[in-house]
């Protein structure tokens, strides 16, 4: 069974950093697509930054250049580098996962897979 967990959120200034980890349990990772979503109150679930089987990474143009994805194939964990947040990246972060994919997507309906996700908060 595909268990996904989130941890690594937090209060922040703007301008500063976290670093999110999502651990998978019931799969081998680096076999599906994988990725980070956010949701703010009152708005919908964005993608932020996936990751696909052969390393190819896909982010959205608000984060880009800020956030960094990446994969420990060892560990089976996924990770969200942040840097330079804003207030505008507070939100409830996911981590998705699926084993349909071709690459990476920052696209909702293509993950299967969430979960609990964990809360960012970025003030100014």
């Amino acid at each position: 069974q595909v268990h996904l967990v989130e941890s690594g959120g937090g209060s922040v200034q703007a301008g500063g950093s976290l670093r999110l980890s999502c651990a998978a349990s019931g799969y081998t990772a680096s076999t599906y697509c994988m990725g980070w979503f956010r949701q703010a109150p009152g708005m919908e679930r964005e993608g932020v930054a996936g990751i696909d089987t052969n390393g190819g990474t896909r982010y959205s143009e608000s984060v880009k250049g800020r956030f960094t994805i990446s994969l420990d194939n060892v560990k089976n964990v996924l990770y969200l580098e942040m840097m330079g947040l804003k207030p505008e990246d507070t939100g409830r972060y996911y981590c998705a996962g699926d084993e349909l994919c071709e690459e990476a997507t920052v696209v909702v309906g293509d993950f299967g897979y969430w979960g609990q996700g964990t809360q960012v908060t970025v003030s100014s």
